[in-house]
């Protein structure tokens, strides 16, 4: 690796603050592979030197790339440029699990469970799933990943009818609900923005308050019965959700 980078290189008054121009010089190296993945940047005292810069402006430099999701920082090993990640459109016109969406793509897919319980519902979900007083839930919380990375994080909450033990769940939960009959045939899902929480962002390997999609899915049984409340939060640098529209035949051209 070696960066085009040397003293006097920054001395444009023109071409804005200097952290500004070190920042388009790194997104660049990056953009051309001068930078590979994977690949670590030299330490900011040696960036300062290379450059001619301050290692304050240095630093805020790498702080922008990092906020932007182009350079992560691993406490103790130091500064990296951030892995890609390719961008998946999925349909919102089909029913379909994460494991059914990835297993269509021909790519692997695995959880790194954060907990498999039963528990009490929240408020929110005893409303959702329409439970009465002292009902119990299935909770399920898991971060998906597809090809070793993290792409959402998931977070449901089922009635112990559908689904009486959690640890029947091992990758797919549509397949475990499959099993028992209790597989929805159609849900309603609401999707919003939201900036993830550092704790999410730490899970999904990006930025805290990096831009990300929360889903919210309610899913039916055949005879209208509430089975599945699911809220999920997905990479917004790895997502984009695409949907058909038709010309309504009773309402005619607009």
């Amino acid at each position: 690796m070696s960066l085009p980078f040397q003293p006097g290189a920054f001395d444009d008054p023109g071409a804005g603050p200097l952290y500004l121009q070190l920042q388009r010089r790194l997104a660049e190296a990056i953009a051309t592979a001068k930078l590979a993945p994977g690949d670590s940047l030299p330490p900011e005292r040696d960036l300062a030197a290379m450059t001619g810069l301050s290692r304050v402006t240095v630093r805020k430099a790498i702080q922008e790339l990092v906020a932007a999701g182009q350079l992560v920082q691993r406490r103790g090993s130091g500064t990296f440029v951030a892995p890609r990640v390719e961008r998946l459109e999925q349909a919102l016109s089909v029913l379909t699990s994460f494991t059914e969406d990835m297993a269509r793509r021909g790519r692997a897919v695995d959880s790194i469970w954060l907990s498999r319980r039963i528990d009490a519902p929240a408020p929110e979900e005893s409303m959702a799933l329409g439970l009465g007083p002292g009902a119990r839930v299935a909770r399920l919380e898991r971060v998906r990943r597809s090809d070793g990375t993290p792409l959402a994080i998931e977070r449901a909450a089922l009635p112990l009818s559908a689904l009486p033990d959690p640890d029947e769940v091992e990758n797919s939960l549509y397949t475990a609900l499959e099993r028992r009959g209790c597989r929805p045939v159609r849900a309603v899902q609401r999707i919003s923005a939201a900036n993830l929480s550092p704790r999410d962002a730490e899970l999904l390997s990006v930025p805290p308050g990096a831009a990300g999609l929360k889903i919210e899915r309610i899913g039916y049984l055949p005879d209208g019965r509430v089975v599945e409340y699911t809220r999920s939060l997905y990479r917004g640098d790895a997502y984009d959700f695409a949907v058909e529209l038709k010309l309504d035949p009773e309402g005619g051209a607009a």
